[in-house]
């Protein structure tokens, strides 16, 4: 029996293209794979954002996804697969090289850039919403760099933006891959903004009567559905003396030493609940490929003195590399974790990180190794968007350290270069984040750990 064409449903697009007054929304579709980035994605995305980001009419860019994530990754159980067949491997590096053309072109975007992650948004998810200036986190967020669990490294501009994180916040998460969800992801500086998922239609909706590219005009529209912590959701659990251990076990710039300082910590620490995140981060490390945490700790710490364009190359550099097969851990990781799914932890190739030498680093960071085509990581990306200074990528979140010990050291330009008290300090951010919820929680969190008081009331950094 013949079946009549017209009576067929049209398929699905795989992403959503939507003009709603002067707001302009692109919605990843393609739910059944937790909306992963395949090339087709990327084909559809980059050409729709330089024609909005051009348009005199466009006011507002916005990235929202279907179903339960934002954006789960790249998919990268496809890129592993091309990767083993030498007339397909091009076509894996390739997709690299788009997805991180993509993710530059969206951090020097010339209108406000909202992201929704409103979902689970890992890998190239987080590629597609670090860049923006406006990061939206619900309950339903869940966030996380995971590559080291799949014998790869953290890229789509981990390599910046982490490193750019409070502390040593960036290199563990990098690392162990640990996961954050809800208003942890706000709290930690990667989302700008928290509201409850129910006001996500709202928001969307204030958006699109946006009728000018004003940031701070987006900013306050954000704000203005915003909530505080709710007693049932807990404190943010990585403050305090849990955060005094991250960032002293973390801040070594070899593995080994991390693994060294964190097995005293677990055995020696006087502080029980440091005690035992120190031995659950140790066997969170345990499971991960050496090759791949030696290489995300490469790429952090030179991330933290590039600029996001020579960063995004680098992190080219190493996934054409493990396209190259430099490293057996990448097809078996994805095998064992996406395609089999087995409960027993991947056998990784060297499986101890004595054995990940200096000569298999090189394979990946060496300009010369057989492994790396540096002609091969050339950005196409338009001239006029190349050339613009990109903004810092935490202007819109919770105050960072940095800026918190500027204040107590009298050198921030809104301090009068006095010493201040506590409650000098915590009035002058509530007054330059005009009132931003979270800013006094993340403030007072700072000060208590970084900070001392002299005779006469004056914090002193230490």
């Amino acid at each position: 029996m013949s079946t009549d064409a017209s009576a067929v449903p049209a398929a699905e697009p795989l992403v959503k293209l939507e003009s709603v007054l002067s707001m302009r929304n692109y919605v990843l579709n393609r739910p059944g794979k937790l909306n992963s980035l395949n090339t087709e994605m990327l084909e559809q995305l980059r050409p729709k954002i330089e024609e909005w980001n051009r348009s005199d009419i466009a006011s507002t860019i916005v990235g929202t996804g279907t179903g339960r994530a934002f954006c789960a990754g790249g998919d990268v159980a496809q890129i592993a697969l091309d990767s083993q067949d030498e007339g397909k491997r091009p076509t894996a590096i390739r997709f690299f090289k788009r997805e991180f053309e993509l993710d530059y072109i969206l951090a020097s975007l010339n209108k406000p850039y909202v992201v929704v992650m409103d979902g689970i948004t890992m890998g190239g998810g987080v590629g597609l919403s670090a860049p923006a200036p406006f990061r939206v986190a619900t309950e339903n967020t869940v966030y996380a760099m995971p590559e080291t669990n799949i014998g790869y490294v953290p890229d789509v501009g981990a390599s910046y933006y982490m490193s750019r994180l409070d502390g040593q916040l960036g290199t563990y998460l990098c690392l162990t891959g640990t996961t954050l969800r809800g208003r942890d992801v706000f709290e930690a500086g990667f989302a700008t903004h928290y509201i409850p998922s129910r006001r996500v239609p709202s928001l969307l909706e204030r958006l699109a009567s946006v009728e000018e590219s004003d940031l701070a005009l987006v900013d306050r529209t954000i704000e203005e559905l915003s909530c505080e912590r709710q007693p049932e959701e807990g404190p943010f659990h990585l403050t305090g003396e849990v955060r005094v251990a991250l960032d002293t076990a973390f801040r070594h710039d070899t593995v080994e030493q991390i693994v060294e300082e964190l097995e005293v910590m677990a055995e020696k620490d006087s502080s029980e609940a440091v005690r035992q995140w120190a031995s659950q981060t140790l066997s969170t490390l345990k499971v991960r490929s050496p090759t791949s945490l030696k290489l995300a700790l490469y790429a952090i710490r030179q991330g933290k003195n590039l600029n996001l364009i020579d960063a995004l190359r680098m992190e080219h550099q190493l996934a054409t590399a493990f396209c190259n097969q430099a490293s057996p851990d990448f097809v078996a990781g994805i095998t064992n974790v996406l395609l089999t799914k087995s409960k027993e932890p991947t056998k990784w190739q060297p499986d101890n990180l004595q054995g990940v030498t200096n000569d298999i680093i090189a394979r990946f960071v060496d300009k010369k190794s057989p492994f790396v085509d540096t002609k091969g990581h050339s950005f196409d990306i338009p001239a006029d968007l190349a050339k613009k200074p990109l903004p810092f990528p935490y202007l819109y979140a919770l105050p960072v350290e940095d800026e918190i010990a500027a204040m107590v050291k009298g050198s921030h330009k809104e301090s009068g270069g006095n010493a201040l008290k506590r409650k000098e300090v915590l009035a002058n951010f509530d007054r330059l984040r005009e009132h931003k919820m979270g800013v006094k929680e993340k403030v007072e969190e700072v000060l208590s750990r970084r900070c001392t008081e002299d005779k006469d009331g004056f914090l002193v950094w230490n």
